[in-house]
């Protein structure tokens, strides 16, 4: 599995990593991904999902029927 966001699409970056002396080396910026099981009330069945924290609080925000109502309708499966 790919290391995104499947509420925000969130996806590693590119950088530099910066030493004392400004030498720049390439480096990776990982989302804070978690792996998550909810319980999705409207199926009665718990769904796991990988978010980032950022996407935890949108499901607190919305509601997790909105949201996978909006993954649903972009074609993801759940």
């Amino acid at each position: 599995m790919a290391r995104v966001c499947q509420i925000t699409g969130k996806k590693p970056m590119t950088g530099n990593s910066v030493s004392h002396s400004n030498i720049k080396t390439k480096r990776r910026f990982l989302p804070n991904l978690q792996k998550k099981r909810f319980f999705y009330a409207e199926e009665d069945r718990w769904i796991t999902l990988k978010v980032s924290t950022d996407a935890l609080r949108t499901i607190n925000k919305n509601g997790l029927n909105a949201v996978v109502k909006d993954l649903r309708a972009a074609g993801e499966k759940i």
